[in-house]
């Protein structure tokens, strides 16, 4: 069984690869359970970078299949924000309730047709060579007034589709149409070619 390496320890990233790249018989393991425990500074300016900055240290590292990915979530009112400082919006340490409320924060006022919004994802895979690949996703929303859902995470319960966040869909609903579930399933269709 092909062994790689998902450049994250985020256990809904992992669940997400996981669900999509074991029926291909690959053996999905986290950064740290490979046994890579540094941390990797992002200094791209775009998803694309930042994924793959990522997967050239740990593949550097560990000399194996390596992908890693950079999302996050981009807000026309702020004019792209939070973008690539999606997990930093908040400050370092801040929780995803954190991060939810300073979006909602500088929402407040913005109507409901001016809060459009996209997640998106870019996908960099290392094969065993080091040769690069990089997929890429788009899922479009909009910004809610208020959290709803148990599921997902991040900022999952304030991003909705067709009137449902995408913290009340399922797990199979949400990688249909979720940017990292689209840019999945460019790896897959890259996969089954090979």
């Amino acid at each position: 069984m092909e062994k790689i390496i998902i450049a994250s320890n985020n256990a809904g990233k992992l669940r997400e690869f996981r669900a999509i790249l074991e029926p291909f018989g690959l053996e999905v393991v986290s950064q740290r359970e490979a046994g890579f425990c540094q941390d990797v500074e992002e200094t791209g300016t775009t998803f694309a970078e930042n994924a793959a900055i990522k997967a050239k240290a740990v593949y550097a590292a560990m000399h194996c299949p390596v992908i890693a990915d950079d999302s996050g979530l981009m807000v026309d009112a702020l004019d792209g924000a939070p973008g690539v400082y999606s997990h930093r919006f908040a400050g370092e340490g801040a929780t995803d309730a954190d991060r939810n409320a300073k979006l909602l924060h500088k929402l407040d006022g913005i109507p409901a047709e001016k809060r459009t919004a996209r997640f998106v994802c870019s996908l960099c895979y290392l094969d065993a060579n080091g040769t690069e690949k990089v997929f890429s996703g788009v899922c479009e929303g909009v910004i809610g007034t208020a959290p709803r859902g148990e599921n997902g995470f991040g900022y999952d319960p304030l991003f909705y589709v067709d009137g449902k966040s995408m913290a009340e869909m399922t797990e199979a609903e949400k990688n249909r149409i979720s940017h990292r579930g689209r840019a999945l399933e460019q790896l897959k269709a890259f996969f089954e070619e090979k």
